[in-house]
């Protein structure tokens, strides 16, 4: 019988959530729906010293608002919690006392000053300093001690650590579902420290446990821990779940647009983009990170984006809706080699994703916007404004700011229109236009665009001479929707006195 397909995500809540920490959940999220399995959120706190408070509520948030369910872990529950680390540290001791006496770990007292004492001594030799197979003969170890030394350390309370015995040269070789098999030979590792000396476990040591104890089948994370991997296999080994190991996959990195490096915070503040799935705001400096939430991506748009960040569909297709990605997803399609971050496709998935969603869907939460600006529309308004301007921005919000000469009547003229397509005879052009579109019975698209070409030829004038200057005294702006569109839709009035405005204030600029 196959085993039950369970997988976790194991963030640190050391601050916000990265976007590729988001994509890691996301493969794993797709990998447990397409095989019936169960997606488990864990928290791994163990490093005291670098938790964040806030963060933890931050990227159950950002799961919840990316689409990522969660059926067992923290904030959910479950039959394996606690699934916040620091409440399983009495558990972990046990297996690190096991590793002793099975002679796979032991005791290490080493003071700062004897490990610094090391390194200096190895670099002085022209050694890399570790703390591995050959160095740890010469520390202060119950190795090298005398058992009733260690075992007065002990009973005195003398702080230690507990490390692992790594052999000196063996091939650790392993399978991993996206890169195939890799060996690493110990002599390459270190001997990692499993249980600290306040008694909190290491990332390593918890890990293996956490992973056992909650029968997690499958380990899909970041490229990042590939190194750590041999170590891993060896505490599975030495704690005698080998044969209930779990299954690796190693996912590429998420990299900078231009490829040289793992996309960071840095990255995104110098071309514009977030890396955070939603706003934070630093506890300690009060700094504000933007998200791409609060940007204004629609969260379909990101997962759809992530998604592909690393991951190639069997055919060129790229629109997916989760179900889609849940029934297209395979560990066999994800690359081994890193995922540059596009910024334009992203804003490329977020404006397909705009154009599919109901006009009423978009207008309501820009009601509030445009209230908030001081603007006070109707909602069938809106929608109108939204059908045609839509098309024209990446962000609903941008509807409001780049759509501003919707909602009101103060404008601000582009003088590079002006420069270029105004004219003596401008100004009187444009009045007689409107006197045409005054008489117009229903004041729509196809009348007044009738209406327009009837008056250019009348009066021997190309058709494009005059659209700018119509488009700018109506609108102030260059470019936007289809002019007679825009015209119906503020109405006969309305564009009669913004005519008339602009003819009173804009005269034609010398070039």
């Amino acid at each position: 019988m196959a085993r039950p397909v369970r997988v976790r995500f194991a963030p640190s809540p050391t601050g916000p959530l990265h976007i590729g920490g988001v994509r890691t959940a996301l493969y794993n999220y797709l990998f447990a729906r397409k095989h019936k399995g169960t997606m488990i959120l864990r928290i791994e706190d163990t490093d005291q010293n670098r938790f964040v408070p806030g963060a933890e509520n931050y990227i159950i948030e950002s799961l919840r608002w990316v689409g990522i369910e969660i059926d067992e872990g923290q904030g959910i529950g479950g039959p394996h919690g606690p699934y916040r680390q620091s409440e399983r540290k009495e558990m972990y001791a046990q297996y690190a006392l096991d590793l002793i006496e099975r002679g796979y770990a032991y005791y290490a007292f080493d003071t700062e000053e004897d490990l610094e004492t090391m390194r200096k001594r190895l670099e002085a030799g022209g050694m890399h300093p570790a703390y591995d197979a050959v160095s740890r003969m010469s520390m202060v170890n119950s190795l090298t001690l005398p058992a009733d030394d260690v075992k007065a350390r002990l009973e005195q309370s003398n702080p230690y650590v507990i490390r692992i015995k790594l052999p000196r040269k063996e091939d650790i070789r392993f399978h991993d579902n996206i890169r195939g098999w890799v060996t690493v030979n110990s002599s390459q590792l270190d001997d990692k420290v499993l249980l600290k000396s306040d008694g909190m476990p290491t990332y390593h040591l918890a890990n293996v446990v956490d992973d056992y104890l909650m029968g997690i089948s499958h380990v899909i994370r970041g490229e990042e821990w590939l190194p750590s991997a041999p170590l891993h296999i060896m505490l599975y080994r030495y704690l005698g779940w080998e044969d209930v190991m779990p299954e690796f996959a190693h996912l590429p990195l998420l990299l900078k647009p231009e490829g040289n490096g793992k996309l960071s915070k840095r990255d995104g503040d110098r071309l514009g983009f977030p890396v955070f799935p939603l706003e934070w705001k630093d506890p300690a400096t009060g700094e504000v990170s933007s998200g791409y939430r609060e940007t204004g991506y629609y969260p379909e748009a990101v997962a759809n984006m992530l998604a592909l960040l690393g991951w190639h569909p069997s055919d060129n297709r790229e629109v997916f809706t989760m179900t889609e990605l849940i029934e297209a997803f395979t560990l066999e399609k994800v690359s081994k080699s890193g995922a540059k971050f596009d910024l334009q496709k992203a804003l490329w998935f977020n404006h397909h994703y705009m154009m599919e969603k109901p006009v009423s869907e978009i207008a309501e939460p820009l009601m509030k916007i445009a209230a908030d600006a001081g603007y006070n529309p109707k909602k069938e308004y809106m929608e109108s404004v939204v059908s045609l301007m839509r098309e024209k921005v990446n962000f609903a919000n941008e509807i409001i700011s780049s759509g501003y000469y919707f909602f009101t009547s103060e404008l601000k003229y582009n003088e590079e229109a002006i420069r270029k397509k105004w004219n003596s005879t401008t100004n009187a052009h444009l009045l007689s236009l409107s006197a045409l579109f005054d008489e117009s019975v229903d004041f729509k698209h196809d009348q007044l665009e009738n209406i327009y070409k009837n008056y250019c030829e009348s009066v021997g004038m190309k058709p494009g001479e005059l659209m700018q200057p119509l488009r700018v005294a109506v609108s102030g702006e260059a470019s936007g929707p289809p002019v007679f569109d825009l015209i119906s839709l503020l109405g006969k009035s309305e564009v009669h006195a913004r005519i008339r405005h602009a003819t009173e204030t804009i005269a034609p600029l010398s070039a």
